[in-house]
């Protein structure tokens, strides 16, 4: 007699995402330790544990390849004022932020994220204005720790920060160097990277160089991307950068930082010698539709797909204007490219959903592992509830979870084979905890550094067609 499977689960609709692209209605997923055990449809085998609740519709854990670290403590700071969120960003985390604060903020983000499907995210250690927390690794290990507590999987991003070297981190603004930074994050990667076993894996990250820098700083540029691609050939670690655009993507195929281990963020107003640079060297491109960056300028996701490019989606969240919610992020790419060609069949709901599943895992390079709902994959498992006035009446699955779902839909999640959430509820960590932890936390930071009062909202968006002051600069500006 056939031994039982651990968790069975009922499924009005099952979204594989497989090769054929199956969506089976209705079904049931079996999972045996944290492996898809089996996926069918009729009479379900018997399972030690059994999730059963009418409407349920099963699609791969949601992918966010590109997001920071920090953001969620430093939300709307500044109220709309993007030169200031920006300054405000690098006094917290080049200065006051312990590794209290990263930790409060991860742990923050997971349940975020967790509540909203995502089970797989790429967090780079800080943000703003190149401001990479690695002075020491405190940070990183708190985030870290954060990660295996949450049961989640996230892929933190370090790396140095923007030239001019030495950066000043700490209340005492200690001067750190390029190769100093080098070191933790070598010390990092050696302590944390290992995304399919304790869920925590680690990238590099180098600041996005424009051709106009090399003309002050090429060599020192060039010496910094050979460091940065001999620790990568050397540790087989993922390479991201954030805040691409025109001509950048060729340079940095110059400075032999492109391989398919590579995935650019942003990369927006693309030029042929980028087309050309992505195609040579197999490197994939992570599209922020909802980012600042994507109103500056345009990622040409369609395009890139049709020159054979792999493209994934990330949030850039969880500030300055919004959050983890990957479905938002997917009905906003649609709307995105579409009302750039003014043609409704651009980018359609299928490769929208395959952005943050399948060629998210392909991009972060464990498209064998998860990214899909196959038999011998891991049981990353995102159960939304259908029975929702929004998501009925009940057919077409793709089309309702696409364009009509979000975050507050999600109902049961499985990472590993293990139920991390079930009918909303996180039984293995206090959601009311993280949220006061991380409000003292926020208000220690912006206490330390004088800035309480950029967290009061002024009275510049009322009554008017555009803001009177505060305007997010117009270029620069990755976030």
């Amino acid at each position: 007699m056939t031994a039982p499977h651990d968790i069975l689960i009922h499924c009005a609709s099952i979204i594989t995402v497989d090769p054929e692209r199956r969506v089976i209605e209705p079904g049931w997923i079996a999972v045996d330790g944290n492996l898809i055990a089996a996926i069918g449809t009729g009479t379900p085998p018997a399972a030690k544990r059994v999730i059963d609740k009418a409407g349920l519709i099963a699609l791969p854990g949601l992918i966010d390849a590109h997001s920071h670290s920090g953001h969620g403590l430093v939300r709307a700071a500044g109220d709309a004022d993007g030169d200031l969120w920006f300054q405000i960003c690098e006094e917290i985390y080049a200065g006051v932020a312990t590794p209290d604060f990263w930790r409060a903020e991860a742990r923050l983000a997971q349940m975020e994220r967790l509540m909203g499907g995502v089970t797989t995210a790429v967090s780079l250690l800080g943000g703003g204005a190149d401001i990479m927390r690695t002075d020491t690794p405190d940070a990183g290990d708190a985030h870290c720790d954060a990660t295996v507590q949450a049961g989640l999987r996230t892929i933190m991003a370090v790396g140095p920060g923007r030239l001019p070297f030495p950066k000043h981190f700490g209340p005492d603004r200690r001067p750190v160097s390029f190769d100093e930074q080098m070191e933790v994050c070598a010390e990092l990667i050696d302590r944390h990277d290992d995304l399919l076993g304790r869920r925590t894996g680690v990238a590099l990250i180098l600041p996005v160089y424009a051709q106009d820098h090399m003309a002050d700083h090429g060599p020192e540029i060039r010496r910094m991307a050979t460091a940065m691609r001999a620790l990568q050939d050397s540790t087989g670690t993922l390479l991201t950068q954030d805040g691409h655009r025109g001509g950048t993507i060729a340079l940095a195929r110059e400075l032999g930082l492109l391989s398919p281990k590579a995935a650019l963020g942003h990369s927006v107003d693309l030029i042929p010698a980028d087309f050309e640079a992505l195609r040579a060297t197999g490197a994939t491109i992570i599209h922020n539709p909802s980012a600042i960056m994507s109103i500056i300028g345009r990622c040409p996701v369609p395009e890139l797909l049709e020159a054979g490019v792999t493209v994934c989606l990330g949030s850039d969240a969880g500030a300055p204007d919004r959050g983890f919610d990957m479905f938002r992020h997917m009905a906003q790419a649609m709307h995105y490219h579409r009302r750039h060609f003014r043609d409704p069949a651009v980018l359609p709901d299928g490769k929208a959903l395959e952005l943050c599943t399948i060629d998210a895992a392909r991009a972060l390079g464990v498209a064998n592992e998860i990214g899909s709902l196959e038999v011998g994959k891991r049981a990353d498992i995102v159960l939304l509830d259908g029975r929702k006035p929004h998501l009925w009446p009940p057919v077409m699955a793709l089309n309702r979870i696409t364009h009509f779902a979000n975050a507050a839909d999600v109902d049961t999640v499985l990472v590993d084979g293990r139920v991390l959430m079930e009918k909303r509820h996180v039984p293995h960590l206090d959601l009311e905890e993280i949220l006061t932890e991380a409000e003292a936390e926020a208000d220690r930071v912006f206490t330390a550094c004088g800035r309480m009062d950029a967290r009061v909202e002024t009275a510049n968006s009322w009554k008017q067609a555009r803001r009177v002051t505060g305007a997010y600069r117009a270029a620069g500006s990755d976030e």
